[in-house]
């Protein structure tokens, strides 16, 4: 291990930091035959936290495992594409019996699958646009995976994106086909809080008291800091707990942003070395210029209205009362109704969200580089 703190693929157990209750939670309720709903923001560690449970002996020796993120996907079919491939994948990689019963039972695109004259086993090379009729084939994929020889998980990751799809039946399409399933157990992890609590809480939701609700909040500062420091120590280098606790507080104990300063700050810091508050504000303002391409190319597509009212949010960190006089005024927004107007299109791009009243920008970093473009000589540290 060259560097502990790992940013990509999967976390052996040795690394990742605590979560334990919270894993726990998740085994638990699933070899229970239970659903569980995963919220938390972006880049809370959400998706890898389904990885570590997948991982663990109980689940992998026992059930078919599922991860399928939604987030790019705009509509049924893509979603029914996507499912069926990870499950093709997977049962690919795990069981030639139930990966032939998932090619026999997909009758409805079992014409279109490609075949591997080496290996001499049918390839996924369907298209997207080969699933005509992806109502049907969603059932196909159930069937097969009610029918296994194993119980099954399958994690929707950001799952509040069906709310966005242009059919308008698609949450009651799926609760109607997961109600009946017996030998199939899902994960419905989503960052959009306000559509995931909406989905799962509201009585006029089909998916309405159906799952275990688990957030996911910050790991605990000191937990986090001890975790931090044992690992430098660990390879002979050190860090002040202080300086940990200045990087947990600017981003507000994001699991994945923190994760991705100290690796930084890690390969940056000599053997026998301390990583120094220098070195972590270096780090930090390399993160934030890796990202700007990104969030360049996102503002240079926003109106101008808009911008002012993202750039009003990132200086307040959390506003209430946005379209009171007072805040227009502030920050010389042109009218009450010009900020609701901006905040419907950005609420729906979600570069902004809402919470008990207060509305902030979700993206930490994202923030931080709109308060740099205010002021280039601002430090966060």
């Amino acid at each position: 291990m060259k560097n502990p703190f790992i940013i990509t693929g999967n976390i052996p157990e040795k690394y990742f930091c605590d979560r334990r209750e919270e894993a726990a939670k998740i085994i638990r309720t699933l070899s229970n035959g239970g659903n569980i709903c995963l919220m938390s923001p972006r880049r809370m560690g959400k998706s890898k936290l389904v990885k570590f449970c997948y991982d663990k002996p109980e689940i992998t020796d026992n059930f078919y495992t599922f991860y399928i993120d939604i987030l790019h996907t705009s509509g049924l079919r893509e979603f029914t594409y996507v499912f069926g491939q990870k499950v093709f994948e997977v049962l690919h990689s795990r069981s030639q019996k139930m990966f032939t019963a998932l090619v026999q039972g997909l009758k409805s695109i079992n014409a279109k699958f490609g075949f591997d004259p080496i290996n001499n086993t049918p390839t996924f090379n369907i298209e997207l646009g080969d699933i005509g009729k992806p109502e049907y084939t969603l059932i196909e994929i159930f069937d097969c995976l009610e029918q296994a020889d194993k119980p099954c998980i399958v994690a929707f990751d950001e799952f509040q994106q069906i709310m966005k799809y242009p059919e308008k039946n698609v949450e009651a399409l799926l609760r109607s086909h997961i109600q009946q399933l017996s030998n199939v157990h899902f994960i419905f992890a989503g960052s959009e809080r306000h559509l995931v609590s909406e989905m799962f809480l509201s009585s006029a939701r089909p998916f309405y008291n159906s799952t275990s609700i688990m957030e996911l909040h910050p790991i605990k500062s000191e937990i986090y800091t001890n975790f931090v420091c044992g690992l430098f120590n660990e390879f002979d280098k050190s860090v002040e707990g202080n300086d940990v606790m200045k990087v947990y507080d600017v981003f507000e104990g994001n699991t994945y942003y923190m994760q991705k300063t100290f690796h930084e700050a890690f390969i940056n810091t000599a053997e026998g070395g301390t990583c120094s508050l220098s070195i972590l504000r270096q780090t930090i303002d390399s993160i934030l210029e890796e990202a700007g391409d990104g969030y360049r190319l996102l503002l240079s597509r926003i109106p101008e209205r808009q911008k002012e009212l993202l750039y009003a949010i990132a200086t307040e960190g959390k506003a209430e009362k946005i379209m009171s006089a007072a805040f227009v005024r502030k920050y010389s927004l042109l009218s009450a109704s010009s900020v609701q107007a901006a905040l419907k299109k950005l609420m729906e791009l979600d570069l902004l969200t809402v919470e008990n009243g207060l509305y902030y920008i979700p993206d930490i970093l994202f923030r931080m580089y709109l308060l740099r473009l205010k002021d280039r000589n601002r430090e966060f540290i």
